[in-house]
């Protein structure tokens, strides 16, 4: 149980204050401010000639590229669109807010701002066409000029800069659903190139040569909107930004903490009038590293707005430049009806992981994902045991920890944690990583269902900045939790008992990993199911049936599906999946949940139903 609102407010130190900001550049170039253009395609890697991919058709991206500075290592900070999405729109990590999980709308504190707000308080003129899908509570459309699909800089005042931003679609996730005839692919699937990780089948092949295709389609579309930017006579007063809103599409790419999933083409054009601004001459590389945190500091920069404090980004270009990261951080909570927890850091070469649900598979059934012919096709390799090792791994319980050399390596399919010749690295990576999740105050070990109690009446952000949140002790936990390793598990017995429901959580959960090695706590796993709250109740009993105490443990998951927090009945759901045929019994409550309200409870339970 959360404390009540007049005790939560007393030991909140954050203020809903605005914080002030302003113009502190001269005149003269606040009369002469570029217009800046974001063109944003969807779930797309650099699939692109200038990228160094070679199958690809991109001759738009290819001459864009020619005249831009082209970024090597820009990242999201995680790897689908709506929590990304609110990391750009806001300039804090989704993880600091409690909105990492995908399409959660909780509340952000009043002080947080849009950062077009701040553009058009400096006079900017600023559009949207047409995505927002900004993940958290409030009204998306607010703080733009224009946000339609009909949005676009013409409806300006007559010498008023724009920042214009335009969504385009064509590469999203969904064009692969629906398979196009092989006869009417521009890209031969026979000659496509396919990752490791991936089986080599009709269907593989097929998904990725229509990927192409899309990436193709794409490529005109930008071709299009940077002719009538030329046409309109603005080329040569606008800055262009390119950039994917995540990596992907298909399925280890988009919603995993892999480059595949992360790593996103970037391309800033500066025009004549501009290339003060510019961090090299066109057609030039960089390999600095920017993430989506960066961009909104950035875009205020170049308008020569000082950006707020509370961001918590670096400006990469313009007058409030600032010193260049080291470090990329990304994060995976929920994705769609599915729970999951991992964390990533990147340098230049090396990708480290800690994964805090290594007990759950990477290929975890996704109503969404499983659209794809890849995915349902890959499955029934892995199930008919035609997989190699490489191609296993997505299907099998996860290491806690994942190191790649990602330049050498760059579908990151060698895991070098154990290698004893890169554990200067990992200890580095892992103690950089740790240290940023403290500061960012990580909200992502929260479960869900306690998410949703803050919310009624606070924000997560204030509530993990109070004394509440107990982030060390928690980080702990949830480290011995997920170490595979039994020594943990008198201190993990203790912290059942925890006065804190999510040090609670988390030993259960180690309990969970380590099954029948966690017998000895049988005992208070059974008084767990009858706590006060519902996602520890749900872990200690999916510990109870992954130890031998099956009827104990389903009956308890059957009585959470009645539970009023929807996100306690997800966890439930994912607790009865990951038990199979032993859930047989929950049949008849199932029935009860087809129509649940909540979308994600209705996918989960349409699945365990035809699972069982």
């Amino acid at each position: 149980m959360i404390q009540s609102r007049r005790q939560f407010m007393n030991t909140t130190a954050k203020s809903a204050a605005v914080l002030t900001f302003g113009l502190s550049i001269g005149c003269s170039y606040r009369k002469n401010r570029p217009n800046i253009l974001w063109i944003t395609s969807e779930d797309n890697s650099p699939f692109f000639g200038c990228y160094g991919d070679a199958f690809a058709t991109t001759p738009n991206f290819d001459k864009l590229a020619k005249e831009s500075v082209l970024y090597e290592n820009a990242f999201a900070t995680t790897p689908v669109c709506a929590p990304s999405r609110n990391t750009l729109i806001t300039g804090l990590y989704a993880n600091s807010l409690g909105n990492e999980h995908m399409r959660s709308r909780y509340p952000i504190p009043d002080f947080i701002q849009k950062y077009p707000v701040y553009l058009h308080q400096a006079g900017y003129y600023c559009t949207n066409n047409a995505k927002t899908d900004y993940n958290y509570l409030g009204e998306d459309k607010d703080g733009w000029d224009e946000s339609s699909r009909h949005a676009y800089y013409i409806n300006r005042a007559e010498g008023q800069p724009f920042f214009a931003i335009l969504n385009l679609g064509v590469s999203h996730e969904s064009s692969v659903h629906e398979s196009i005839p092989s006869s009417e692919l521009r890209h031969r699937p026979r000659e496509v190139p396919i990752p490791p990780y991936h089986p080599d089948t009709p269907d593989v092949r097929h998904d990725w040569a229509q990927y192409y295709d899309k990436i193709e389609d794409l490529d005109r579309q930008v071709g299009a909107i940077l002719q009538e930017l030329a046409d309109n006579g603005l080329a040569e007063n606008t800055i262009v930004f390119y950039y994917s809103d995540h990596g992907g599409v298909l399925a280890r790419s988009k919603r995993f903490l892999y480059d595949s999933g992360l790593h996103v083409p970037l391309m800033i054009r500066f025009p004549q009038k501009y290339q003060h601004l510019a961090p090299g001459k066109p057609g030039s590389r960089t390999d600095q590293i920017v993430t989506f945190v960066d961009f909104p500091k950035t875009v205020l920069s170049l308008a020569g707005v000082q950006p707020p404090a509370h961001m918590q980004g670096h400006a990469f270009l313009g007058h409030f430049k600032e010193k260049p990261r080291q470090f990329a951080q990304s994060y995976r909570g929920r994705m769609d009806e599915r729970y999951d927890l991992s964390r990533t850091i990147r340098d230049k070469q090396f990708r480290y992981t800690r994964n805090y649900n290594p007990h759950r598979p990477y290929g975890q059934y996704l109503q969404y994902l499983w659209r794809a012919p890849l995915s349902r096709s890959w499955e029934v390799e892995y199930h008919a045991g035609r997989c190699n090792e490489i191609q296993r791994r997505f299907w099998e319980a996860k290491p806690a920890e994942e190191l790649y050399d990602s330049k050498n390596d760059p579908w990151e399919v060698n895991n070098l944690i154990y290698d004893p010749a890169y554990k200067e690295i990992a200890d580095l990576l892992r103690a950089e990583l740790r240290q940023w999740m403290l500061a960012v105050r990580d909200s992502g070990f929260l479960p869900e269902g306690k998410l949703v109690d803050i919310s009624k009446i606070s924000t997560v952000y204030d509530y993990v900045h109070s004394d509440l949140y107990d982030l060390e002790r928690i980080l702990e936990t949830a480290e011995m939790a997920t170490d595979y390793d039994e020594f943990h598990l008198a201190e993990l017995r203790k912290r059942l008992k925890d006065p804190d429901a999510t040090v609670r959580f988390w030993a259960a959960t180690g309990c969970l990993i380590l099954a029948e090695k966690a017998e000895t706590a049988a005992k208070d796993l059974i008084t767990l199911l009858h706590d006060a709250d519902g996602d520890v109740v749900a872990v200690a009993a999916e510990a109870l049936v992954a130890i031998g105490q099956v009827d104990d443990g389903v009956n308890a998951l059957i009585k959470l599906l009645h539970h009023s927090n929807s996100k306690v009945v997800l966890r439930a759901l994912n607790a009865l999946t990951e038990i199979g045929a032993k859930a047989a019994p929950a049949r008849s409550a199932l029935q009860a949940l087809i129509e649940h309200q909540d979308d994600y409870v209705k996918r989960a339970t349409a699945h365990l139903l035809q699972m069982l």
